[in-house]
């Protein structure tokens, strides 16, 4: 009885997750997947280069709506907020994206923080499989301690938060 137990137990955990869930390849707690990136200056780095730092990755696509909802967020409440601090930085990444398609989109959205290309999915790939916007907070361990799927304000207003804390520290 204990093992069936067990197993149905373990049956529901695994059904019960939810499409989101499932397509998360990295969870709060884990550290971030090692991935090379070029910065605004065209600058081959990776991102253990940032180590020290906290990080927010955000990916998104130029044509899907939630992410068009949050991104302005993102400019005002994160970048505007903290642009200058020397312990932050923000990485917004076109999923499916070439770097002109990005650029072009920065240009006509007015977005003054930089936008990175993933036309191969080759940084996503690494910490999901599908679904957009998506937003991973990275405190200066290299740890993940914030993940959120999809745009709610309320949502945001607790990854703001969680920022918040963290560079205070």
């Amino acid at each position: 009885l204990f093992v069936l137990f067990m197993v149905l137990g373990s049956s529901l955990l695994v059904f019960g997750q939810t499409d989101e869930e499932k397509s998360t390849l990295v969870k709060v707690g884990q550290q971030v997947p090692a991935f090379e990136f070029s910065d605004a200056n065209g600058q081959p780095k990776s991102v253990a280069d940032l180590k020290g730092q906290v990080i927010m990755i955000n990916f998104f696509a130029t044509w899907r709506g939630p992410c068009l909802k949050e991104l302005p967020h993102v400019q005002t409440d994160i970048f505007e907020q903290y642009k200058d601090h020397p312990d932050f930085t923000l990485m917004v990444i076109g999923r499916e994206h070439t770097a002109e398609e990005v650029a072009k989109f920065k240009q006509d959205k007015g977005y003054t923080f930089n936008l990175m290309a993933d036309p191969t999915r080759e940084i996503y790939s690494k910490f999901a499989s599908q679904f957009i916007p998506r937003n991973f907070l990275i405190d200066r361990d290299g740890t993940i301690i914030y993940s959120s799927v999809g745009f709610q304000e309320k949502e945001f207003d607790e990854l703001k938060s969680i920022l918040k804390a963290q560079l205070k520290k």
